[in-house]
Parts: C-alpha cells; sequence; structure tokens
C-alpha cells in the first residue's frame, strides 16, 4: 500500500471521527427533540410514585397524552377506574397489577419490563410495586382522572 493511501485514509478516519459530533450538535429541533434520562423533570415526593408529562396534556378532555411514572418499591394504588382506556408499557422493572374492587395486594400478577398492558375505561384494578422500583409508559386520551372504587 502507498504511502499516499495510507495518509489519505488516516485523513479520512479523523475526519469522520471528527464529524460524528458536530453531526449530532446540527440536527434541526424544529424536526426532532431529544430528552436524555438525567433530564427527564420527575415530579412528586420521593419515596413515592412520581410522574412526568413527556407530550400532551393528561387534564385536557381528548388530549392525547404520554407519561412516565417511576413507582418506588413497596408501593400500590388502591381499587380505582379511569374514564377513558390508558395503553402502559413496562420500560424498567417488574411492575404487579389486579382487578375487582377489593384490595387484594398478594394476589396481584407480575409484569415484567417490555410487557404491555391495556386499563380499559370504566373498570376496576389497582397496580404497583412489590420488592423492586418500576417504571411505565402511559398513553392515553385525557383527562386521565382516576374514580376510587375499593370496597372494604
Amino acid at each position: 500500500m502507498s504511502k499516499l493511501k495510507i495518509v489519505l485514509g488516516a485523513l479520512l478516519s479523523a475526519a469522520a471521527l471528527t464529524a460524528g459530533p458536530s453531526a449530532r450538535a446540527a440536527m434541526d429541533p424544529k424536526a426532532l427533540v431529544m430528552t436524555p434520562p438525567d433530564q427527564i423533570q420527575w415530579k412528586g415526593d420521593p419515596g413515592k410514585p412520581q410522574s412526568v408529562v413527556l407530550a400532551g396534556d393528561p387534564t385536557k378532555e381528548g388530549s392525547l397524552y404520554v407519561m412516565l411514572i417511576k413507582w418506588p418499591p413497596h408501593q400500590s394504588s388502591r381499587p380505582h377506574s379511569h374514564p377513558h382506556d390508558r395503553f402502559i408499557t413496562v420500560l424498567e422493572g417488574t411492575w404487579w397489577v389486579n382487578t375487582g374492587a377489593k384490595y387484594s395486594p398478594e394476589t396481584m400478577t407480575p409484569v415484567p419490563k417490555g410487557s404491555f398492558v391495556t386499563h380499559f375505561g370504566n373498570q376496576i384494578h389497582y397496580d404497583g410495586t412489590k420488592d423492586d422500583s418500576a417504571i411505565i409508559e402511559i398513553v392515553g386520551i385525557g383527562p386521565a382522572a382516576m374514580t376510587p372504587r375499593e370496597e372494604k
């Protein structure tokens, strides 16, 4: 291989390495916005479930929304329902679910990372975590109201 080919190869490799970061920095924010995990601003008290709305407005009638909920260990909702269907993906950990108006945490079903769950509108369910934390993504149509439905 000639010295010219070696030098040109080295220059092209160096150009490719230095072009990478500048190409990423040149993304058009009108076309794409990316939020790294360390910049997601969770709302709620530490030690309790925290949430963040990524898109839309869950309080607004008819608004498509996407939100995350971070469940710390040993947290659970009580039996409740929502007015509209909600579509949930487990992103991290194991989330636990059950149906019915009688709260029975010992009979909850584990939902591992990568699973998809549908909460149907006006149907009673409850969910949460056991020994591990979980992060879930919820996609739905507003309002994202929650109606307590527990029978004692």
